[in-house]
């Protein structure tokens, strides 16, 4: 993502620097330090980044529910709503699936919920430890106490009370122009494994995870009655995902086991939309890096002749021109997938 050396201040920033100016002055002179009242709404001024405008929850199936992100990657514009937040509405409550990029986000979650139904949110699952998926577990552990469920697998909980998700928190600012500022670390608070099932109300939830793929904690929940899987980021619809963390050949191994023990399902992505064919058409334009980048080790060829072999599949050059991401990424993919190819080779 390219960045400018010189971002546009945020106003809530403006707010603090004079706020601070003024009360440095009020320390040296008697009688002008602010009362309390005051002094805590300003700081809730400076310290709360914006709020974030409401998307329309669309229904997936008879308990499914997705606030879709148009965008796949954060900016100043869209303050970092760029993956789905799903949720579950169940008649014991409403089962939030991956809480969004910042507690902004999250609050506005919560606002969607509170338009389809009057229900609690009873339990929050986060797929994996990257921020966009997780940050907003603050709003819902806000609304409804530190102590509602948050459930994960071990490594994601591990990932995220260490340096990843401090990363992810200042990363999530950076890029946003500081608009997700005042979102605090709610990491999950219940352990998860696979083949686990919860019964929330009328709705069964089952746990899947089959190794390394996006990341080695990828966490798929199937909602059993509705044929709906949210697969987190295993799989995206329209955006070339981050591999930094993954394994080409995990990620076919992890489809494969997936369809084969969740059979045929609406599969919903953390970015994109859901598709029934989803695990298919991914799986091709992943295959179309890492076949190409397999070969190439093979042949002993370079990792540039590699990327040449990738550019031209056509089961990358169809995606080329639409999905996003692809230019500032396909090179860094490809390198990911010609080092994982020599490991794999020899």
């Amino acid at each position: 993502m390219k960045t400018s050396s010189i971002s546009p201040v945020h106003p809530a920033f403006m707010k603090r620097r004079a706020f601070l100016g003024a009360a440095a002055a009020g320390i040296g002179a008697a009688g002008l330090w602010p009362d309390v009242q005051l002094f805590a709404s300003e700081v809730k001024d400076f310290i709360v980044g914006p709020p974030v405008k409401d998307i329309a929850p669309v229904q997936l199936s008879k308990h499914v529910w997705m606030i879709f992100a148009p965008d796949g990657f954060p900016t100043p514009e869209n303050r970092g709503m760029m993956s789905n937040v799903s949720f579950v509405v169940t008649s014991a409550g409403v089962v939030v699936l991956d809480s969004g990029s910042s507690l902004q986000i999250g609050e506005m979650a919560l606002r969607m919920i509170q338009r389809v139904t009057p229900l609690p949110v009873v339990a929050v699952f986060n797929s994996h430890f990257h921020g966009d998926h997780w940050l907003g577990n603050h709003a819902f552990a806000k609304a409804y106490g530190p102590s509602l469920p948050i459930y994960a697998l071990a490594k994601t909980k591990e990932m995220i009370q260490g340096y990843e998700g401090n990363t992810w928190r200042t990363l999530m600012e950076r890029w946003t122009n500081q608009s997700t500022v005042g979102t605090q670390l709610v990491p999950p608070n219940q352990l998860v494994e696979n083949g686990q099932s919860f019964q929330f109300g009328d709705v069964n939830l089952k746990m899947h995870h089959y190794g390394k793929a996006h990341t080695d904690s990828d966490l798929c929940v199937e909602v059993v009655q509705d044929k709906v899987t949210a697969v987190g980021d295993i799989a995206m619809a329209n955006r070339i995902a981050n591999m930094d963390d993954g394994s080409y050949p995990g990620s076919f191994q992890t489809f494969k086991t997936l369809v084969a023990n969740a059979g045929a399902q609406l599969w919903l992505p953390g970015h994109g939309q859901p598709g029934t064919d989803l695990l298919h058409t991914y799986g091709t334009f992943l295959a179309g890096i890492w076949e190409p980048c397999l070969q190439a080790v093979k042949e002993e060829k370079t990792e540039a002749q590699a990327k040449q072999m990738v550019l031209q599949d056509p089961r990358v050059a169809a995606r080329a021109k639409t999905m996003q991401g692809f230019d500032g990424n396909i090179g860094k993919y490809t390198s990911l997938a010609y080092l994982e190819a020599e490991k794999e080779a020899f």
